[in-house]
């Protein structure tokens, strides 16, 4: 490997997910990452059925085509 050309690692790297909060360690190029979903909170992990919405899409679907709300 040549010296001076690789961004240095982090083996603690603290992982932050915005949706739930959860925090927990990783290795990486970054000391902090932030996260919109992890695999605490994200549907297919979780098993929770959650639709994850990304700015209104949704909502704006079941409004054109008169959808009901899953329950």
């Amino acid at each position: 490997m040549k010296a001076g050309i690789h961004p240095e690692y982090h083996p603690n790297a603290q992982v932050v997910c915005s949706s739930c909060g959860t925090t927990f360690t990783t290795g990486s190029t970054k000391p902090v990452l932030r996260v919109e979903v992890c695999s605490h909170c994200h549907p297919f992990f979780s098993g929770e059925r959650r639709i994850v919405d990304t700015e209104g899409r949704v909502e704006r679907l079941r409004r054109r085509f008169n959808l009901a709300q899953p329950k």
